[in-house]
């Protein structure tokens, strides 16, 4: 108690996170170690959110967008002086690198956990920092120097550095507000985008534009500065899977960099946070090319999604370590104290549909929530719990699965087992898609860029594709699933009914639907196991058949797998998560696969000449009215959708027959938007 009251008196009594979910949450797992109380803020839909349940205080800021609330900084100012929080830690995005909030703090004298004013102002303009990097003698990428004043000025930038460029936001981060251009055209409707995502972001539309490097890895060094000049690299993260410019797994370490390369950038990051006079926790962003050649991109000055796998590799506590450096003590650690201890992985797991671009938003209520906990070394950072809203307000994420390993293979081992152990129902998530990149031969090598999942799923992600043997492990675990509801079915409080017809029956005929085939199953139990016959083999099936728990562990020819039923009804249809992917399947017994030939099918709609929105979110422009002629792949309207625009484009060539919406119209997933004739 005595060490507690002595560290809370070091730094300080009570801190304000300006933040929401799980960096809320986290931060306040490091306040309360520490001994100091805290204060969350709230918008009002997010009143019963977990982070608003573990602050010591809690004050709503204002309604859900975030523009009147985690971005009010005059509701935010006002809470801090009510509650008398002497630091406020931003946690990432929102006011995090927003250096006129860190001005005004200063100015009420409240400690801001995070570097001084001059250096956010300085990194967090890419045109500054570019040319600050190039005097700190830090490699970067050629490009123009200067704001970008038109589209025209655009075109004849991106001509004189020559295609591909990549046109972003000077203001920017989060993958909001970029483009990628191969021609004139591309870098006119980039310019448009990109500067109306910029302005919507980051209230500043002023665009940049430099060559964009391909097949690059994006490699990050995580640096620690404090107020007396000294500044560490706390060793790199591999960020490469990546999708619309924002990351989806990352690592620590690479399995691409040396221990020359990595020193290289070490000490390249830290001369720039030097020249800077940096303090507290940053991360200077790198492309590294095939050859191991490194480029400046960006220096973030605040926390990263990601700061957790550097934690696993160096045993350093980042949040800790920030508000002891905000506080003026010099840092505790010499740059040889600073270890690779094994292998980290993270998943960034999203309320988001996989199959479409690899993962436009969901939203909904997590009717069943339950983190793999229970597997060893798994850490999970989330800001949510069962019963908890994802709203079309924020950032679609639900949590960042962490696995540790002594080498990489245990880690990502134990990443396979924690995604299949995790259970999140009532919104589409994103698992198949991270379970199929982390046992992907390619990413198992480490043969990774940027470009992974465009070229490893060139037309599109569409789950794992089952193996032979893979599918008779499935056909049998839904057999087998059947046959156990039908016992269970017959039993009562633990006893038989009466039997009126000839009970004990041991072997069952049945016909399973999977995809495009129909297959005969043969079941029969042995005692407590099953014995099933599929394609002429014979598979030997076990588990404790408990129906009620959301995770199934069934043994099959002595291969464990963790399987999720998630749906059944009465006509034998069944959803189950198998591999990490949903299959949808069908089982009947002989006599009913007879019958159902026939039962008529629903013919399908006709999508090619109507636009239903891919994904929830808010109508931002309309370009057509009914009677206008539109060509195939012509923009219809755009949709923003947690803080990104999608440009709707029409299928096939026609004449606007209806359009459903506006500008300003809130609409859901499948909602019709436009008809054509």
């Amino acid at each position: 108690k005595a060490s507690l009251l002595f560290f809370s008196l070091q730094t300080f009594e009570k801190l304000l996170i300006a933040n929401r979910g799980e960096i809320a949450c986290r931060v306040i797992k490091t306040c309360k170690k520490m001994g100091i109380k805290t204060v969350a803020i709230h918008s009002d839909v997010d009143a019963n959110a977990v982070h608003v349940k573990m602050a010591d205080e809690a004050v709503c800021v204002g309604p859900a967008p975030t523009s009147k609330s985690y971005l009010n900084m005059d509701a935010i100012m006002e809470v801090i002086k009510k509650t008398r929080a002497q630091a406020v830690h931003p946690g990432y995005g929102f006011l995090s690198e927003n250096k006129e909030f860190a001005r005004r703090l200063a100015a009420e004298g409240v400690t801001f956990i995070g570097p001084d004013t001059h250096a956010i102002q300085a990194m967090g303009d890419k045109i500054e920092s570019k040319l600050l990097a190039k005097n700190a003698k830090v490699n970067t990428i050629p490009g123009f120097d200067g704001v970008v004043k038109d589209a025209d000025e655009a075109v004849r930038i991106a001509r004189e550095i020559g295609y591909p460029v990549m046109i972003k936001a000077s203001a920017g981060g989060g993958g909001k507000g970029m483009r990628i251009a191969w021609d004139d055209e591309e870098t006119r409707e980039g310019f448009r985008f990109s500067s109306q995502e910029a302005a919507s972001s980051f209230g500043d539309d002023r665009l940049l534009i430099e060559k964009f490097i391909d097949n690059p890895r994006h490699i990050e060094i995580q640096v620690l500065a404090d107020k007396h000049g000294n500044a560490l690299w706390l060793n790199e993260r591999e960020c490469s899977i990546q999708r619309r410019n924002q990351k989806v797994v990352e690592e620590a370490p690479s399995t691409f960099l040396d221990s020359e390369t990595r020193r290289a950038m070490g000490e390249q990051a830290v001369a720039l946070a030097k020249a800077v006079k940096y303090s507290s926790a940053g991360t200077v962003e790198f492309l590294v090319d095939s050859s191991k050649n490194f480029y400046f991109l960006e220096m973030n000055t605040r926390l990263q999604v990601e700061h957790p796998v550097t934690e696993c590799i160096t045993g350093l506590d980042l949040v800790q370590e920030m508000i002891r450096v905000a506080k003026g003590y010099p840092l505790r650690h010499k740059q040889a104290d600073i270890p690779i201890n094994g292998w980290a992985v993270e998943c960034r797991v999203y309320a988001e549909d996989p199959y479409k671009s690899f993962g436009l938003p969901s939203i909904g209520k997590l009717s069943q929530y339950q983190e793999p906990l229970h597997v060893p070394s798994v850490r999970v950072d989330s800001g949510i719990e069962q019963g908890s809203d994802i709203s079309i307000y924020y950032d679609p994420m639900i949590s960042k699965l962490i696995t540790y390993g002594s080498n990489r293979a245990e880690a990502l081992r134990r990443m396979e087992e924690a995604l299949d152990n995790y259970v999140i129902r009532g919104v589409t998530h994103n698992i198949s898609l991270l379970r199929e990149v982390i046992i992907h031969p390619r990413f198992v090598q480490g043969d990774i860029s940027t470009k992974f999942l465009p070229e490893v799923y060139p037309d599109g992600f569409k789950g794992h594709q089952l193996t032979d043997h893979e599918r008779r492990e499935l056909l049998a675990t839904a057999a087998c699933l059947y046959v156990a509801e039908q016992l269970r079915s017959q039993r009562f409080l633990g006893t038989p009914r009466i039997p009126i017809a000839k009970s004990k029956r041991n072997s069952w005929e049945l016909s399973v639907h999977l995809g495009d085939g129909i297959y005969p199953v043969a079941v029969s139990k042995d005692g407590s196991s099953f014995s099933v016959e599929v394609d002429g083999m014979k598979l030997n099936v076990t588990s404790e058949w408990n129906l009620a728990l959301p995770l199934l562990s069934v043994t099959i020819d002595g291969t464990q797998r963790t399987v999720q039923r998630l749906s059944r009804d009465a006509s034998g249809k069944t959803s189950i998560q198998f591999l990490g992917t949903v299959y949808k399947l069908q089982v009947l017994t002989k006599a009913a696969a007879e019958l159902s030939k026939y039962m008529p099918e629903k013919a399908a709609e006709d999508t090619s000449s109507i636009l239903r929105s891919p994904m929830p979110g808010a109508v931002v422009a309309v370009s057509v009215k009914p009677g206008d002629m539109v060509s195939e792949g012509q923009e219809i309207c755009v949709i923003e959708a947690m803080k990104m625009q999608n440009s709707m484009i029409a299928a096939k060539t026609g004449k606007v027959k209806a359009v459903h919406c506006k500008a300003g119209d809130t609409v859901g997933e499948g909602d019709l938007l436009v008809e054509l004739e």
